[in-house]
Formats: structure tokens, sequence, C-alpha cells
């Protein structure tokens, strides 16, 4: 009958194995800076680098696809192999290594971008593109038993619900326009205001709005579970901004929020 192993005998024997592993990993994420394990064949190990990189070096590039065209491939490459080797990721799927650079971004790349040659409004445009393929992505899901459908005279009456596939955000640069002809060296002096947002039919787009809509869909998000009509909402709205003739405001407001609806950016209304 075979004697148990202490612990003790177990880690001296995986000791040999676990060094390996470390040394494998640590030349894959930084071959330049590390020399490949002795005991592997240089011909297998290449094919390691080249698969590991490639692979890292698409999702990456096909996740920010404006962001890579305003990289040189020299200047892309060797940011990309910098978040290779400076970041640790949280996750082991493919799918979320777009979510993993953009943390290397806004942690890893440096508090200024522009200290590493980066266009100053990086961080912005990656999350842009970041929030497009999270939508693209999401397993959430339009709420059910909801009107989607209904008339100018009674969108104000009744309760908006916002669609979880609808994110309102802001920005300094006008990251929609961005691209190799459009980089500014300063932001506009207002801001961007976006609702990037997935429709029933599974498609991703934007809608470019007003500090006034982003803070409609705010009001509405808040509200989820309160019973607030379109109309409160609106008057609530009116009062912030001080709109003097609230009535014409409501007005105004119906037709936005029939907008919204058409757009599925707001998921329905709760029945009457």
């Amino acid at each position: 009958m075979c004697a148990e192993k202490t612990q003790g005998e177990l880690a001296a024997e995986t000791a040999p194995f676990c060094r390996l592993q470390y040394g494998f990993a640590a030349h894959l994420r930084d071959p330049d800076a590390v020399a490949a394990p002795a005991d592997i064949e240089p011909r297998r190990m290449q094919i390691y680098r080249d698969l590991i990189y490639n692979n890292i070096e698409s999702f990456v590039s096909g996740g920010f696809p404006v962001l890579r065209s305003l990289y040189d491939d020299k200047r892309w490459h060797a940011m990309v192999r910098d978040f290779v080797h400076r970041h640790q990721s949280a996750s082991p799927y493919f799918l979320e290594i777009s979510q993993e650079f953009l943390q290397y971004l806004q942690s890893e790349r440096g508090a200024n971008p522009e200290s590493a040659g980066d266009p100053a409004f990086l961080l912005e445009l990656a999350h842009y593109e970041w929030v497009e393929l999270a939508l693209d992505v999401s397993d959430a899901e339009f709420p059910r038993d909801l009107v989607t459908e209904v008339y100018a005279g009674e969108v104000l009456d009744r309760v908006p619900v916002a669609s979880p596939l609808a994110w309102s955000l802001s920005y300094r640069y006008p990251v929609q326009r961005l691209g190799p002809a459009c980089q500014p060296a300063d932001p506009p002096q207002l801001p961007t205001f976006l609702v990037v947002y997935r429709n029933r039919a599974d498609k991703v787009a934007f809608l470019e709005a007003n500090a006034a809509t982003a803070r409609l869909l705010q009001l509405i998000e808040e509200s989820a579970g309160s019973g607030l009509t379109g109309r409160q909402l609106l008057n609530q709205l009116a009062g912030e901004i001080q709109h003097p003739d609230p009535d014409q405001f409501a007005q105004f407001g119906a037709e936005l929020l029939l907008k919204l609806l058409r757009l599925e950016i707001l998921a329905g209304v709760q029945p009457g």
C-alpha cells in the first residue's frame, strides 16, 4: 500500500513545473526582456509567442477600429505589447479583452496620455468604442408587458421605462466624429451628449443628444418604480432648467418621448 505524500513532498515535486509555467508566461508577456525556458524548442516557443500576441492584438484591433486607425503599425504594436506585458487581466474570456484593454488605458498607460504621444482624447474615444462592443454582446433584455406604441396625446400621461440597452453618456470631445481626419487638439466649449443603444433588432446605434435629453433620461432611470408619468418628469425638468413656459416645454417633451420610444431608447411605457 503506497504511503500518502506529505504537503511538503507534493510542493517539492510541483515546484519545478510551477517555475516552468511562470517562466513560460513571463516570456510570452515580454519576450524581449525575459528569456524563453531553456528546455522548450525555439520553434515551438515561436508558435506560442505568435499565437498569443496575434490573438490578443486581433481582438483589440477589432474592438477599437477607430483608435487603431490613428496609429501607425510601430506605435500600435508597441502599445499592444505594453498592454500584454503590463496588464494583469481579471477575466480569461477573449470577449472581455476590450474591457481589459480599456482598463489598461485608464490605469496603466499613464495619467497623462500625451506623455506617451497619445492623443488627448484617447480615453474618451476608447470608452466610446468599448461601449458599442459592450452593448453588442450584452445579455440584458427588454422588459416585457410594456406598451410600445402610444399617441402623442397619451404619452405624457403614461409612465416611461428606459431600455437597459441604452446608455446616456457625455464626453468632452465629439467621439462619434473622431478619426484620422478629425483629431482636435483641444475639446470644444460644449460637451458631447450621446445615447448609445441597441434596439430589438440587435442593431447598435447612437443618438446625438443635448443636456436636457440626457437629464430627462436620467430622471426616467432614477424614478423607476415610482409611477411618475412623462408629464411629471418633464415638469420636474422644466423647473430645474427654469423654463419660462412649462406647458410649451411639455409639448416639446412629448415629441421627444415619442422619438425615444420609436428608437427603442425607451423600452416602452407602463400599461394604463
